[in-house]
């Protein structure tokens, strides 16, 4: 028999949990020059109780073909990625708005 989730009471096969939260949070692009005028893509504004970060970072890394961390909540990949970050985000169904 399949449980049910304990916070949204749907079966877990349905549950919506994920989707809502990803709908509520708003997720900030920003890019950031570093030493000898590197460029930085930092993903901010992501609540780690609701979504897995180290996921969404391997996602991404992956999509954008570049190396990255995961520092202080935020998820920063190497190199100006903005509109490869941003398609993905928002096919996963996150609201983004760049700063």
């Amino acid at each position: 028999m399949a449980g049910v989730c304990s916070t949204c009471g749907l079966p877990e096969e349905l549950c919506m949990c994920e989707e809502i939260a990803r709908e509520q949070q708003q997720i900030r692009l920003l890019t950031d020059r570093r030493r000898y005028g590197k460029f930085v893509t930092i993903v901010e504004g992501i609540d780690s109780s609701d979504i897995d970060v180290d996921d969404l970072a391997r996602v991404l890394k992956t999509k954008c073909a570049a190396g990255g961390t995961i520092k202080d909540g935020r998820i920063e990949l190497q190199g100006d990625h903005k509109k490869k970050v941003k398609a993905t985000l928002e096919s996963m169904g996150f609201t983004v708005d760049e700063g």
